[in-house]
C-alpha cells in the first residue's frame, strides 16, 4: 500500500512540475491533510458512541439472540459441517457481530471460524465449500447499522448522515444474498469438473 501511495504522490508532483502547477499540488495536499484531520477528530466521538451502543448490545445478549435466530439458516448453508459442530455457532456470532457494526469483535471470531473450517477440511491445499461460503458472506458485509459510514458523513458535515441506513441495508442485504447464491452455484459448478 505504501508503494501505491508513493507512486500516486510522485506522479502528482511530476505532473504538477510539468504543467507548472506545483503550487496547486502543494495546496491540494495541505487542504487534504486538513480535511483528513477534521474527519478523524469528528470520527472519535461518533465512533465512541456507536461502539458503546454496540458494546451494550453485546453485553446485553442481543448478539446471542441474533445468533440464535441465524443458527437454523447457518446449519442449512453449512451442511458439510458435523451436526453439532461448534463452528456453526461461531459463524452466526461472526455474522451477527458484522451486522451490528461490531467489526472489531467480528474479525477474531471470523479468523477462529476459518481455522476451525480448515481443521475440518479434508483437502488442506484447497478451500472447502464452507470456507468459500463463509468468506463470501463476510466479504458481502451485511450491516444493519453502518456506524463507520454515518461517522464519516457526519465528519464531512452532512446534515442528515443517518439517511444512509436504509440504502445500506438494501445494498448489503442484496450483496449478502448474491454472495450466498454465487457460492452455492460455484460449488455445484466446481463439482461437475
Amino acid at each position: 500500500m505504501n508503494y501505491i501511495f508513493f507512486f500516486l504522490i510522485s506522479i502528482s508532483v511530476i505532473a504538477g512540475c510539468i504543467n507548472g502547477k506545483i503550487g496547486s499540488v502543494t495546496d491540494a495536499m495541505l487542504e487534504s491533510c486538513d480535511v483528513a484531520v477534521k474527519i478523524a477528530l469528528s470520527l472519535i466521538g461518533i465512533m465512541a458512541f456507536w461502539l458503546g451502543i454496540m458494546r451494550i448490545a453485546e453485553k446485553s445478549g442481543l448478539i446471542q439472540i441474533f445468533s440464535k435466530l441465524l443458527f437454523p439458516v447457518a446449519k442449512l448453508l453449512f451442511k458439510e459441517q458435523k451436526k453439532n459442530s461448534p463452528v456453526i455457532g461461531d459463524i452466526t456470532m461472526s455474522i451477527s457481530a458484522n451486522a451490528l457494526g461490531l467489526t472489531n469483535a467480528a474479525t477474531p471470531i471470523g479468523l477462529k471460524v476459518m481455522k476451525e473450517l480448515q481443521e475440518d477440511n479434508p483437502d488442506k491445499e484447497t478451500a472447502s465449500d464452507s470456507m468459500c461460503m463463509f468468506l463470501g458472506m463476510n466479504t458481502a458485509g451485511f450491516q444493519l447499522i453502518p456506524a463507520t459510514v454515518i461517522a464519516v458523513l457526519a465528519g464531512l458535515g452532512c446534515t442528515n448522515p443517518s439517511k444512509i441506513i436504509i440504502p445500506t441495508l438494501i445494498v448489503t442485504t442484496l450483496s449478502f444474498i448474491i454472495a450466498i447464491i454465487t457460492a452455492l452455484i460455484l460449488k455445484n459448478v466446481w463439482r461437475c469438473k
